[in-house]
């Protein structure tokens, strides 16, 4: 009987745990978390700190779905280290858990930068469910926070906060929000679109320091202007949780190395999303992550699938506003590019050689899926590029 190990159960855990089993019902499979919940939707959390969901509702498996799949999770254990040789992993209390087939896919955590005063009480990130238990106790006594950074995770938990009554202040380094997802336009419209309901912003800004004695009173920026802060949340991107890739014996670089059948350089070791580099990108996103763990667990349990990589998209709310965005969104504009726009809207689709290679879609997400087929398929769009927008 094959032991299957799986450490992490995000997406990329779950996903492959659920494939395993589809091919092999008579493993041996336990996925070990750190976290004390089973599977959740982290993209959720913020809708926790609203106190729109509750923490029974941010859970995607609950027990009985892992007794069906006949799989043993171990929740609060945390892997400390691992003996490859003798085919084991070593728990915080000492245990060992052997495995013949192992999954790396221990997610990513927030990344802090070296601002000064980040220690202090009252500076919050949010990547986790703990994160948003912290952040929704403490945010009960604070009117005045300050966002650092305006990534997706952090707008939305910044939303979440406005949505409790608080005073919410956006410093962000880029010139525009979103940087990756909008360009200039579509990030201006965001822009107005949240200013509207109460956010206020400081972008293209450098935090100097977070003031206060032991806890947080403001913010200065470099310009010397202090903003008045009794809590802040950072948000400054994801950095993979590689700290198994030593003690395992496996090549890393941005991430733990994989090859197309997410396979390591180590033979019966596998990775799988956040933590996983291919072809010498790390990806950070939800559909790359599922496609990497359901291709992962069908190789595990003898399959023979081969990744070729994930359209870098993403299809979400945020601040309650639909956005989407694929590919390469042109925000220097190099390429060739049609648009509409609008009050509520705004619509981009980019174009090299008459194929579209990028878009962007603001207030309105309908005909996504139609566009992002039409990238994936390199279809020619020579004749219809004047209408796609005014089609969907």
């Amino acid at each position: 009987m094959t032991k299957y190990l799986i450490i992490g159960n995000g997406i990329a855990g779950t996903t492959a745990a659920e494939n395993i089993r589809k091919q092999d019902n008579a493993g041996d499979l336990t996925i070990v978390t750190d976290e004390d919940l089973p599977f959740y939707y982290r993209i959720r959390l913020s809708d926790y700190i609203s106190e729109e969901v509750t923490q029974d509702e941010l859970v995607a498996k609950n027990d009985q779905w892992y007794k069906d799949h006949d799989i043993n999770l171990k929740i609060r254990t945390r892997i400390i280290g691992a003996k490859p040789q003798e085919k084991s992993v070593i728990t915080e209390d000492n245990q060992g858990l052997p495995y013949d087939r192992l999954l790396v896919a221990t997610g990513s955590h927030s990344f802090i930068p070296p601002i000064k005063g980040s220690e202090k009480k009252g500076v919050f990130s949010l990547r986790s469910i703990q994160d948003a238990r912290n952040i929704s106790a403490y945010a009960k006594g604070v009117e005045n926070i300050v966002l650092i950074g305006g990534g997706l995770l952090g707008l939305e938990s910044g939303n979440a906060l406005r949505k409790l009554g608080k005073k919410v202040m956006v410093v962000e380094f880029f010139p525009r929000l979103l940087p990756r997802q909008l360009d200039e336009n579509g990030a201006q419209r965001l822009q107005e679109i949240m200013e509207k309901m109460g956010f206020s912003f400081r972008l293209g800004a450098k935090t100097e320091e977070i003031t206060g004695d032991d806890v947080v009173d403001g913010v200065r920026l470099e310009g010397g202007e202090v903003l008045p802060a009794k809590m802040v949340i950072i948000s400054a991107g994801v950095r993979p949780n590689m700290e198994l890739a030593e003690p395992l014996g496996l090549e890393y670089d941005k991430g733990i190395k994989v090859d197309g059948r997410l396979q390591t350089n180590q033979p019966n070791i596998y990775a799988a999303g956040d933590v996983a580099e291919f072809r010498g990108m790390p990806y950070g996103i939800w559909p790359a992550a599922m496609e990497q763990g359901k291709i992962a667990g069908i190789n595990m349990a003898g399959g023979d699938k081969i990744y070729e990589g994930t359209t870098m998209s993403n299809t979400l709310k945020v601040v309650g506003v639909d956005l989407a965005s694929a590919g390469d969104i042109d925000a220097e504009d190099k390429f060739e590019s049609r648009v509409v726009s609008n009050d509520k809207l705004y619509k981009k689709i980019v174009i090299d050689n008459d194929q579209i290679i990028g878009c962007i879609m603001l207030g309105d997400t309908k005909g996504f899926n139609k566009v992002t087929k039409a990238m994936s398929e390199k279809q020619n769009v020579a004749q219809i590029k004047d209408k796609i927008l005014s089609e969907i």
